[in-house]
């Protein structure tokens, strides 16, 4: 049953068009990422369905009393109260009851022989303990801990908290209000991996509905069960997570573009009729068809947004062996605030130790860890703008370092996009124009100064300065931050295409399993090194976790006949699996067509004001929803298990 629904909703901006005809409904339980390019109008959809700004057209139904908690980007928390505190107040009702039952331990303390008080206590006791009146507080632990609050910060004012911080309470509070309905926009651009990996644990157990607005792929991959798209002014739903999202995305689009191409053709074809018939013995015909032309229902040609064509390549090839090290402390130095006699004027901070390392010609290599771990010092140490504090770090033969900082503040904030391709290569203006068209910049947009890019065209400028250096080793810092999804898809495929080594810092778990080779973590003061993807990282944790439990290992060997008749079976239902699946999203299809068809009738019936009609209608409604709302259940539970066997 849906809890929020809107029907036919428009939003106009004088002559600017945001959206039209959008419709959609959120049912109760429902998980639901937002994804499209950026300036789609995302955002101006999420305020009217919070109601901080109305449609221009159309309307937008909630359920009576419906909750509704919102996260937005850009967090303000107004309060004098400490972190915990904060958290507290959400509890304010279950501690009545606590404060209650105190007060009728004590009464009863001085009158024990009460049958009534006793009787008494143990109604509000049972009260508070299935509200939760026991668990309050460790939810509290769970929820903050979780999201990186250590014990020390409970009793800091939230005044004096930095923006990332108030993001996390604010979300904090939001998921133990437990609304009915929770809104998060960019909830993962404040989490280091430890809080992203307990936030989507928790949201998968979210009982709930949920919409999120969120680039990170990984992170819809792992929470959400439906994608809802905004693309060139319109809203498409696909089910599944961001990974069926893509694949029945790109099946749809090749639908669309062949049934507009069949019908193009079928229109040419009767336009060739009509004129070559239109005045002679089959003019009749020939009337018939131009009559059936003109009714005919369009198929729009589906729209491609402007995509980055841009191909990372280099000519010169490095040696073996690109970058390598016997072991270096990676830190920094500076200067005491009081500096004793004979003491040195520099004090050392050692961050963490490399241990010994190569990379290898045509790796690619995934450094993580915790914010202040040193990443960004050991960008520098290999750029060679700072030194180890012990020990050497070696380039190999032929290598050129190509870099792509993650503030693109080594851009002349003065100069346009144009200047700044002049100077990186020796081009024709009319040649630096063409690789910046490339990049999205068109028309005027290559005489944008700096200063007037958004975060997103920085980073494509810097990328196509990139292309012109003909580097061989790549060396990226947050390459995806400013991004959207269609970008960072983009640029996945263009690193994956590259002909050299790549060293890339990143929190994006999607790009790290789609391209790493080795994984590089550092914390403790030490890095430790992983081959394969991330993926096969978390695999290796989980097998070291479970050794260091005491799990025993699988026996070795050849497996048994038993062992392979249970290997056939599980395949057996594997496949059984797969085509239940086809057939329930079939089926779901045929539901969804049903429902856009009753929408019809009931809207042509209440514009007649039958309300007979209507109310029958509307029952009818209901049960294909319901039914709907099996099926899709039903998929979810089969798809989860697919997912589960092919990991």
């Amino acid at each position: 049953m849906s809890i929020l629904s809107g029907r036919q909703l428009a939003k106009y901006y004088g002559a600017q068009d945001v959206f039209a005809n959008v419709s959609f409904d959120i049912a109760r339980g429902d998980k639901i990422g937002f994804v499209g390019p950026n300036g789609t109008g995302k955002t101006t959809l999420l305020r009217i369905i919070l109601r901080l700004e109305e449609p221009t057209d159309g309307t937008v139904s909630r359920a009576r009393n419906l909750r509704v908690g919102y996260l937005p980007q850009n967090s303000e928390f107004p309060s004098q109260q400490t972190v915990y505190r904060e958290m507290l107040n959400v509890f304010d009702a279950l501690r009545e009851q606590q404060r209650a039952l105190a007060a009728l331990a004590s009464e009863m303390s001085r009158t024990p022989d009460s049958a009534e008080l006793v009787q008494q206590y143990a109604k509000a006791e049972q009260q508070f303990e299935l509200a939760g009146g026991y668990e309050y507080e460790n939810r509290i632990h769970r929820v903050l801990s979780g999201l990186g609050f250590a014990s020390s910060m409970y009793s800091w004012p939230i005044a004096v908290l930095s923006g990332g911080q108030v993001t996390r309470a604010l979300l904090a509070k939001l998921l133990l209000q437990e609304p009915e309905l929770l809104v998060l926009d960019e909830p993962t651009n404040y989490l280091d991996l430890d809080a992203l990996e307990w936030l989507e644990s928790y949201l998968q157990e979210w009982k709930q509905s949920l919409l999120v607005v969120s680039h990170d792929r990984y992170f819809l991959d792992k929470v959400v069960s439906r994608i809802w798209e905004m693309d060139h002014g319109s809203l498409e739903t696909y089910r599944g997570n961001y990974s069926h999202y893509v694949q029945q995305r790109a099946d749809r689009r090749l639908r669309q573009l062949r049934e507009y191409q069949e019908q193009q053709e079928l229109i040419a074809k009767t336009e060739d009729f009509i004129r070559r018939y239109g005045a002679g013995q089959r003019s009749k015909e020939a009337q018939g068809r131009e009559t059936r032309l003109r009714r005919m229902e369009l198929v729009d040609r589906p729209q491609e947004d402007k995509r980055m064509h841009l191909r990372l390549a280099t000519t010169l090839r490095s040696g073996d062996n690109v970058l390598m090290s016997e072991g270096a402390t990676i830190g920094y130095l500076s200067k005491p605030d009081h500096l004793a006699a004979g003491e040195p004027s520099d004090e050392q901070h050692c961050l963490f130790d490399t241990g010994e390392f190569l990379i290898q010609r045509g790796q690619r290599v995934a450094l993580l860890g915790p914010n202040g771990c040193g990443k960004t010092t050991f960008i520098r140490t290999v750029l060679g703008d700072t030194s180890p504090l012990q020990g050497r770090i070696r380039l190999g033969a032929s290598v050129r370092i190509g870099y792509l900082p993650q503030n693109q503040g080594w851009l002349d904030e003065n100069k346009t996009a144009l200047d700044h391709i002049l100077e990186a290569g020796n081009l024709q203006v009319e040649e630096a124009r063409n690789l910046l068209g490339r990049f999205l910049f068109s028309g005027d947009d290559v005489f944008k100064v700096v200063s007037m890019l958004s975060g997103g065209e920085r980073a494509r400028l810097g990328l196509a300065i990139l292309t012109l250096r003909g580097a061989n080793l790549l060396i990226l810092d947050e390459p995806t931050t400013h991004l959207d999804v269609a970008s960072q898809e983009i640029l996945q495929d263009v690193l994956d295409d590259f002909n050299g080594t790549i060293l890339f810092v990143t929190h994006d778990r999607y790009l790290i399993d789609a391209l790493a080779t080795h994984v590089w973590v550092i914390g403790e003061g030490q890095m430790r090194q992983f081959e394969g993807n991330y993926s096969a990282y978390m695999q290796t944790l989980a097998e070291e976790k479970a050794a260091a439990a005491g799990t025993p290992k699988e026996s070795a060997g050849r497996p048994s006949e038993d062992e392979r008749r249970m290997e056939r079976r599980k395949e057996r239902e594997a496949r059984q699996r797969v085509q239940y699946a086809e057939q329930l999203e079939a089926n779901i299809t045929d539901l969804e067509r049903e429902l856009d068809r009753l929408t019809e009738l009931i809207d042509r019936a209440s514009a007649q004001q039958d309300t007979a009609q209507v109310q029958s209608l509307g029952a009818e409604y209901q049960q294909v929803q319901q039914q709907l709302s099996e099926r899709l259940q039903e998929w979810e539970q089969v798809m989860s298990t697919l997912s589960g066997e092919a990991l």
